[in-house]
């Protein structure tokens, strides 16, 4: 394989990758929310660490299936999926900054570790969807 060939599919490697991860997560998720309302500001305690909801973990698996449906798609299609979706986290990253606890708009339960990773998820893909894959 030519390095020409393998760069060109950076963007669908990474999407499929985290897609793939978000749908897990997502799966995961099930297994803590049982004792949460479906949309609320707790929620089950995801790896000991991430707060999460049944429409957290709902958001998770159309992520994670939006993500791998992109790349198989194509480069040119996980490029675009994986900026939008990575302007997204960090926005929602930055977002939860202010609404983590009992704020009315955290319907989705999200906690300091929540916005840290969605910060860094959003970071990952947006870079990688600019910076991979340029033709």
């Amino acid at each position: 394989m030519t390095g020409t060939r393998a760069s060109g599919r950076i963007n669908s490697i990474v999407g499929g990758v985290v897609g793939g991860v978000f749908i897990a997560v997502g799966l995961l998720g099930f297994t803590v929310t049982g004792d949460h309302s479906f949309a609320g500001h707790t929620g089950g305690d995801l790896l000991g660490l991430f707060q999460v909801n049944s429409l957290h973990t709902i958001v998770h698996l159309a992520v994670g299936g939006v993500m791998v449906a992109a790349a198989i798609a194509g480069a040119r299609a996980a490029k675009a999926v994986n900026v939008l979706i990575g302007a997204v986290y960090l926005a929602l990253g930055v977002l939860g900054l202010f609404i983590t606890g009992d704020n009315p708009l955290n319907v989705i339960a999200l906690n300091g570790a929540d916005n840290g990773l969605h910060l860094v998820i959003g970071a990952v893909l947006v870079a990688v969807g600019l910076g991979a894959d340029r033709r």
